[in-house]
Formats: structure tokens, sequence, C-alpha cells
């Protein structure tokens, strides 16, 4: 069943139930829309878009803050057969430039937020980008743009009107350009079929049901934040799209909208715990009780910090979710909420998925030896969009080499090392970032930590490490490295620089920004 055709059940059998919950905390504003509602929108915005000439397997971009239009506007351009490319909304003007390019996008669908970027990528693209749509208030619209309900076709409580396109599973539905941490964003090229594979995923990991609520933090052009909320899409249940982020206005929307689904990323997580220890939040304040599932993904997990967040949170199920863009997101490993004693692990195949371990010269591996972890199920990408030479690489016999190393455990679990190419090689041993990551988070001054290989004349390189120490609390050289005398001497860090550790829109710590500023080339 396509996603659209789930919509329009979700409208006709819960027609006049709360879909969508908008709230901006720092703005004391809340908003929402019935199922109804959402899907007569969806509607108006396909028959809009296809009255300015798109047809099918056109591709529009969707360039927005998390907002109550973003899923409708989503909706609309899936429902009039066209290909929705939604964009990172960290992306420069020559970054968005590219991939409007790339995609060559009919339409460009853009937030106030982002006048000055598109205004500077317009000249670039004009050849193919027909129209651009400004969501915002008219007094700020560009001169160039046209405003959103402006654009809108028929009549607001006319419900008929549903779009004559036809659209099937194997057809086009998005192209989602990966988050660029290792290089300039791939397009992924993923099908309706992807899509609906995505939701029972989701579901059948965190049984979700009509009456549970998610709270959507993250970034919805990212597939996981989406993909994460099809599982509550899939049964009709609402949700909550939270505008600006601190633990306050965490705990306050799972209790005032009771939320009983969060997925949160580390440094929110992180946020919440050092709040609770500093007394700025008193858990005593906030109806929590029918919070049942903490899960989190996107970026490793350290697991002192899930093993703290179950000292407050006891009642918590938890699940490390492990995905990649070219995997539709979330799902094709977990740890499954039935498997906290193995937490660390990213634990065992998904719903319907495969894995397998191997070495260089693609032989599995087995007894725990680390190797690059390759995954295939329905979920794959079809391709890198416009990118053969990309796709080649990592679509090999059915199988997405993923880029990471991993091992597997005795138990059939597995367990994530590092990212390929952040390994470092000091002295000619292998030197796996995330595991001496993982080591310092459980130093009680530490916020937030990234490790990175600096060169140097007689190893090669040598470990760094770059610390960001929790508020308030002064934190030394000599305190880090005389706390890693527990690590071998090879994996302890040489340099230890106090500063901010930068991390993009869904958690990952930005490595080549790390790189670019202490190990330059």
């Amino acid at each position: 069943m396509l996603i659209t055709e789930m919509l329009a059940r979700n409208a006709r059998v819960y027609g006049d139930e709360v879909a969508l919950i908008e709230r901006e905390p720092f703005a004391y504003k809340r908003s929402e829309i019935t199922w109804r509602q959402f899907y007569h929108l969806s509607n108006r915005i396909a028959n809009s878009l296809l009255a300015r000439g798109v047809q099918k397997g056109d591709r529009v971009v969707l360039l927005l803050m998390n907002c109550l239009d973003w899923l409708p506007l989503y909706f609309g351009i899936l429902r009039s057969g066209a290909i929705a490319v939604p964009l990172n909304f960290r992306f420069e003007a020559d970054d968005i430039r590219r991939c409007i390019e790339l995609s060559e996008a009919k339409i460009v669908i853009f937030g106030e937020e982002f006048i000055e970027r598109i205004t500077q990528a317009k000249p670039a693209v004009l050849s193919t980008v027909e129209a651009f749509i400004f969501v915002g208030e008219s007094a700020q619209k560009p001169e160039y743009a046209l405003l959103y309900p402006d654009c809108l076709s028929g009549d607001p409580n006319d419900e008929s009107g549903e779009p004559d396109v036809s659209v099937d599973l194997m057809d086009g539905a998005g192209i989602y350009f990966t988050s660029g941490t290792t290089g300039r964003p791939k397009g992924v090229f993923l099908q309706h079929r992807q899509l609906e594979f995505s939701c029972f995923v989701e579901n059948r990991h965190h049984h979700q049901t009509h009456r549970d609520n998610f709270l959507c933090i993250p970034p919805l052009y990212h597939t996981g934040a989406k993909m994460h909320w099809f599982g509550n899409f899939l049964v009709g249940a609402k949700s909550v799209l939270l505008k600006g982020v601190s633990p306050k206005a965490i705990l306050e929307a799972v209790s005032e909208e009771q939320a009983t689904i969060v997925w949160l990323l580390v440094p929110w997580a992180h946020d919440i715990l050092v709040a609770i220890e500093n007394g700025e939040v008193d858990l005593k304040d906030y109806q929590l009780d029918q919070w049942r599932l903490m899960h989190i993904g996107a970026q490793p997990v350290p697991p002192s910090l899930i093993l703290k967040w179950k000292k407050y949170f006891p009642h918590h199920a938890y699940d490390t979710n492990y995905g990649l863009t070219e995997a539709t997101g979330p799902g094709c490993m977990h740890l499954g909420i039935e498997n906290y004693h193995k937490v660390g692990a990213i634990g065992v195949p998904g719903f319907d998925w495969e894995f397998k371990i191997v070495d260089e010269k693609l032989n599995p591996l087995t007894d725990g030896c680390p190797g690059e972890l390759l995954i295939r199920g329905p979920g794959v990408m079809k391709e890198y969009y416009r990118n053969p030479e990309a796709t080649a690489m990592t679509l090999r016999d059915g199988w997405l080499h993923t880029g990471d190393i991993a091992r597997q455990d005795a138990d059939g679990f597995v367990w994530l090392i590092d990212r390929k190419k952040d390994i470092i090689i000091s002295g000619g041993e292998n030197v796996f970032p995330n595991e001496i990551e993982n080591f310092l988070m459980a130093f009680d001054k530490i916020l937030d930590v990234g490790v990175i290989g600096i060169p140097d004349e007689r190893l090669g390189e040598i470990v760094a490490a770059v610390i960001s120490p929790k508020p308030g609390l002064d934190l030394s050289e000599a305190e880090v490295l005389e706390f890693c005398k527990a690590l071998p001497r090879y994996k302890r860090p040489r340099k230890v620089i106090i500063g901010d550790v930068p991390r993009n829109p869904t958690g990952k710590i930005e490595k080549p920004a790390l790189r670019k500023k202490y190990a330059p080339a």
C-alpha cells in the first residue's frame, strides 16, 4: 500500500482525530490538524503542482524547518506523482544549488530561513526550476517567489478533488541527500516500496498502537525522523512536532501532550541528564508515567549514557536504531527493546533484513573479528541518483556496503566499531575512535567528545580527543590523561583539546570539521 493511500485510510477511519501537533515552546504557540485536514491539504497541494505543469517523475525540492506544513507538502508532492527532494536545512547556498542541479528540480518550496541561500542559488538553476514557492509571511516573500497559500488549488472546504494520477510501489518517491559527513552529499533514490516497507519495520520494532503519541524532534528532511514517525502513521496515531529544543521543552511536551514515544539524539539525552543532575528540571513537575519508550539512533550511543538514563527513567523501554539513508533510514539493525542486557550493541537484523560481516576480500568473518558490515533487504535504495560509479561501489550483488566496521559476538549481536574512513592507524595499530569516545563518555566531567587522528612524523597518526566539559566544571588535560590510563597504551589520546564538538542536525559528530580545524593536511 502506498503511504499516500495510508493517509487516505487514516482520513477515512480517524478523520476528526488529531493527526499532527506543532509546538513552539519559545514562542508559546501550539497548533494542530486532523487526519481529514492533513489528507485534504495534501490533495490541494498535489492539484496545485499538477496545475503548474508538474508531471509524474518530476522533482520538487522541499527546504523547510520542521513545521505543520512539512508533511502535508511532502505527501502532496508524492500524491502528484512527483519525486520529493527534501534538503538539509544546514546546507549552504552552494550545496543547495548542487542538489537542485543534480535533481533537475522543477519546483522549489522553501521557508523564510532560506531566503538568502535560495536567492544566491537561484541564477544557476533557472534552466530547470519553473517556480519558487515561499512558505512564510507575505511581507517576507522575495519578489521572484509565489506565496504558498496563493498557490493552493480548490476550495478549502471542498473535500473532493483527489488528484487523477496513477502511482505504484515501484515508482520513484524521494531523493534524500546524505549528510555529507564523509564528503559531498549524494542523492539516495528511494521508491514508494521502500517508504511502505519502513512503515512496517518501525511498527514491528516498537509496537505502536492507535493510542500512542510520538514526539518528533529531529529534522523531517532526514529519513530517521520521518521513518520513525511512520510507525505511528501506519496505525493513525497522533504525533507532536517540537520546534525548539531544551530539556524543559522536551519534558513539557511529553507531559502536556501525553507523549508515549520519544526518539532522541545523543546530545539531547545528555542535556536532559545534565539538567536533572544540576537541578534545572525536577521530574516531579511533569506527568511522565505514560512515556513508555525512549530510543536513539543516527550516531553511536555510549552505553554509559543509557545506564545513567535508566537510573532516572527505570520504567522506560529502550532501543538503539542503526540505519542509513541508503537503507531508508532506521531499522536494518536494532538492539530490540527486549535486549537491554546488550546495551552498546547495534543489535540484530531488523524485520526482513539480513546482514553479514566481511573482510576486504568479501570473505565472511566470524568469531568476533571486525570487518565491514553489509546489509540486504527491501529497504535498500534503488541507486545513488545519477551517480552510477558510487552506486556500483556501494551496491554489489544485492548487498549494501555500509562503510561501517562491526563485529558479531558469540550471542549473535552486532557491535559497531567505527566508520571505515575514521579509523586511526597509529604505529601500525588500528584505533577505533568510537571505542575511545565511549570510554571517555563515562568520565563524569565530560559532556561530549570527538576523537580524531592527527598526523605524526614517527607514528603516522596519534589519537587526539576534542572534549566539551559539562557546564560549570573545570577539566584539565592531566585529568583526562590520568583517566585514560585504564586504556591500552596505543589507544590512549596523546593530545587533549578542550573545545566544542560539532554535530550535524542528526547528531553525528562532524569529523571532517574537527580534522580541518585540528589536523590540517
